[in-house]
């Protein structure tokens, strides 16, 4: 594996690995855990090239969140990703990506109606960094393919958005939740709980599957059933953002068919994120 930290030493890297072959692209902050391995695999199995980013952004954390204390794990990421067949590892500085400063850097502008609501009500500010800086390792990449994973659903509809309307010629694709074995969605920050409280935090999760057993046994009351799951989660410790379903393509609320249920709490201080989709899911006519 081919590990590089500037532009020059990318396009070097990539010069040769372009014409007739295709480049897959899994873009990571790091702290790699078996999910990001996942989208690796997936990347492995579909592109002659694949190329890992490590790049911690600044611009998709507000002043008071977890920037300076985000686990950074160079050493080990970089050790896994030679172990299952990595071609390339671009880790720039903060330097590289915002060459003019990351303040003065141009920014893609998002439309409301998919940045304004779920993740984006609490971190208003985070799907604007999360487009700026997909969009520089994009044109610096320039993949075929980019690998993102579904945990994140509302980042992947953003992002499949801003590729279609901006006419990037980049397929998403967005790779299935890695949970461990309790159900918990796995993510960097998990980290910073307790075993104890790694296992509560799996109540997510549960709440989510048995919301979704409900609405596939005919309860379409979803004003009632998001705040039942939510005194629930309350009750049972955490702090929620929103419990809410919403359209799985485009995240408005239409709920005819291809629904989702997404869920962000707080627990102990961490944010979790998770999601459970009804693909397909008709019968909604008595919804309210």
């Amino acid at each position: 594996m081919l590990v590089v930290t500037s532009k020059a030493e990318l396009n070097s890297a990539l010069k040769d690995r372009r014409s007739g072959k295709y480049i897959g692209l899994v873009p990571t902050m790091g702290a790699l855990h078996a999910g990001h391995l996942k989208l690796v695999r997936e990347a492995r199995d579909e592109c002659d090239t694949v190329v890992v980013t490590i790049f911690v952004n600044p611009t998709q954390f507000a002043p008071h969140e977890d920037f300076d204390k985000y686990p950074r794990t160079f050493n080990r990421d970089r050790e896994q990703l030679d172990s299952i067949g990595v071609d390339i590892l671009f880790a720039p500085s903060v330097d590289v990506i915002y060459a003019n400063g990351k303040d003065q850097c141009t920014k893609v502008i998002l439309p409301d109606e998919y940045t304004k609501i779920l993740c984006g009500k609490s971190r208003p500010h985070f799907f604007d960094g999360v487009a700026q800086v997909c969009n520089i390792l994009f044109n610096l990449v320039r993949p075929n393919f980019a690998f993102f994973g579904e945990k994140d659903r509302q980042q992947v509809t953003i992002i499949r958005k801003m590729v279609k309307d901006l006419h990037m010629n980049i397929e998403i694709i967005g790779v299935p939740t890695v949970r461990d074995s309790n159900g918990l969605a796995l993510s960097s920050r998990n980290q910073y709980l307790s075993s104890e409280r790694l296992t509560l935090a799996s109540n997510l999760f549960k709440m989510m599957e048995r919301i979704a057993m409900e609405i596939k046994s005919g309860d379409h009351n979803y004003a009632k059933l998001c705040s039942q799951a939510t005194q629930q989660l309350t009750a049972d410790g955490f702090q929620v953002d929103y419990f809410e379903i919403r359209n799985l393509q485009d995240l408005s609320t239409n709920l005819s068919n291809d629904i989702c249920i997404f869920a962000a709490a707080w627990l102990d201080g961490t944010r979790l994120i998770d999601n459970y989709s009804l693909p397909s899911f008709n019968g909604h006519d008595s919804c309210d």
